[in-house]
């Protein structure tokens, strides 16, 4: 379908929008202060070898050590090696679990700790999580993906013509390149020169990588990943993109030079926006990226999702909401849940969701219904580009999935926990924390008979302990013998409050 590329650069920040029909179907933001690291390639340093996971930390000159589990390791780190279990061929992929297998050395019979590795980033760091990182290094090129410590191949499974796939297994058979190739779905129709040319440039670049490593002593990055618009058009340029549209000069000039070297056939696609209104708002990205922040989306009908982004999952809901139907009771739910399949899809893509992923759709009586909802997702999920796998449904309606997670979530991307609730979400009522108060003053013995007990708590607090508590606030003062007064603190966070003592002034603070 026809599709566009949409590139907004400012200082700090740039921002990649790939739509397909005049809708926005992914999306990319990237800013200085926190690039992506994956595809990055570190000397690395193992400080800690763990027996009891089968994993090690490693140092590579970040904040937080990386994390690199036993089947992210070569088995021999001084060779090139190759290990035919650790490759689908067909899929031109890791087979996944096939490096953890029964005969795979342990963790501590590969690494020792204070041994110096290669490795390459295959997760960000994510929350208080280090990055995931990898020994099997993976090179990305145009039409290509070069792998240096295997020598096997294969063909992307998304290119299905048998004709084709013989044809491209022959042409990298007879270039004898010197490691594992994947031959990517963009080079589907590649000639065997432009193969070659892509092959030896990765092998080139291999080349100038173990020369940094060699040179660096330290833990540390010898090799980054392209930015953000080149990885984009690298992995999403192809005969269906009808045009590629930057707002910066400087940018232009980058991707006119990059596109002339490696795609030469799609240079006048590329174009420079120069109008005032902003590139993104002619096709109202903004306003869809701020619909993608929020908890609630509606749907058309009237029905809508709720998506809640935890630590360890996604847990999207189906409500009916105003939809009410022209049928019967059973066409409303599946018509809602039709819709909201093609939504979730959508905003799956969009929010760069990762993980477990679990969809509450309204619940379906007839077999043949829940079916269909399953088929229609199976279908959505085929386009997206992040691998995608649906579990099951269970007997309580719930759909399980997982989504390949690389780069933190547009929400983790663009937000922060919030500084009053802490991220929870929600802060404590006023009467829990007036009654909070109330506990803590009954807890002060052995003061002095004059005493008077100052608590310092938020204004709202403070009104609502004079307005609706003042029975509870005389039974405290008659319990504990002491008068007590409030100080007003409006800059206070609800939840805090501090009690003193006078006339001592010994303070006694929560």
């Amino acid at each position: 379908m026809p599709s566009e590329i949409l590139i907004n650069v400012r200082p700090g920040e740039t921002r990649v929008a790939y739509l397909e029909n005049g809708v926005l179907a992914d999306l990319k933001i990237e800013r200085k202060v926190s690039p992506t690291l994956v595809g990055s390639i570190y000397r690395g340093k193992v400080i800690r070898v763990l027996p009891g996971m089968q994993a090690a930390f490693v140092d590579i000159g970040l904040d937080r050590a990386a994390f690199l589990y036993v089947g992210d390791v070569r088995e021999d780190l001084d060779s090139d090696s190759a290990e035919s279990e650790l490759f689908e061929a067909d899929s031109g992929a890791p087979a996944e679990g096939s490096v953890a297998s029964a005969t795979k050395p342990r963790i501590q019979e590969l690494l020792n700790e204070g041994q110096s590795i290669m490795v390459q980033v295959a997760k960000d760091p994510l929350g208080s999580k280090g990055a995931r990182i990898t020994t099997h290094i993976s090179l990305p090129g145009r039409n290509v993906v070069f792998m240096p410590t295997l020598h096997h191949f294969g063909v992307s499974r998304r290119i299905e013509d048998p004709a084709e796939r013989e044809r491209l297994r022959k042409i990298v058979a007879g270039i004898e390149p010197k490691g594992g190739i994947i031959v990517r779905t963009a080079g589907e129709g590649a000639t065997e020169s432009s193969l070659r040319a892509d092959i030896e440039y990765l092998h080139r670049l291999w080349q100038e990588i173990q020369r940094n490593y060699e040179k660096r002593t330290k833990p540390g990055c010898v090799h980054t990943e392209l930015d953000v618009e080149l990885r984009a058009l690298r992995d999403l340029l192809n005969e269906d993109v009808e045009r590629v549209v930057t707002d910066n000069e400087e940018s232009y000039k980058k991707i006119t030079a990059f596109i002339s070297q490696f795609m030469p056939k799609f240079k006048n696609k590329v174009s420079l926006y120069t109008d005032r209104k902003p590139l993104f708002d002619l096709y109202e990205i903004d306003v869809e990226i701020s619909r993608s922040m929020e908890r609630k989306i509606w749907l058309k009908s009237g029905g809508y999702i709720v998506i809640d982004e935890a630590e360890a999952l996604v847990v999207i809901d189906v409500n009916t909401g105003k939809y009410v139907g022209k049928k019967d009771f059973e066409d409303t739910i599946l018509k809602t849940n039709l819709e909201a399949v093609r939504e979730i899809a959508h905003q799956l893509r969009i929010r760069n969701c990762g993980g477990i992923i679990i969809i509450d759709f309204i619940d379906m009586e007839k077999e043949a219904h829940r079916e269909k909802v399953l088929a229609a997702l199976r279908e959505e999920l085929s386009r997206d580009r992040a691998r995608t796998t649906i579990v099951s449904m269970s007997n309580l309606g719930l759909v399980e999935m997982t989504r390949k997670r690389i780069r933190p979530s547009l929400v983790k991307t663009l937000c922060e926990p919030c500084t009053y609730c802490d991220g929870r979400g929600y802060i404590q009522q006023k009467a829990t924390v007036a009654h909070e108060i109330f506990r803590e003053l009954e807890r002060e013995t052995n003061l002095a008979p004059d005493a008077t007990l100052v608590v310092h708590c938020h204004t709202d607090v403070g009104d609502y302990i004079y307005e609706e508590e003042t029975e509870r606030l005389e039974d405290v003062e008659r319990r504990i013998g002491h008068n007590v007064v409030f100080k007003l603190e409006p800059h206070f966070h609800r939840e805090q409050f501090e009690i003193f003592v006078r006339p001592s002034q010994t303070p006694s603070a929560r």
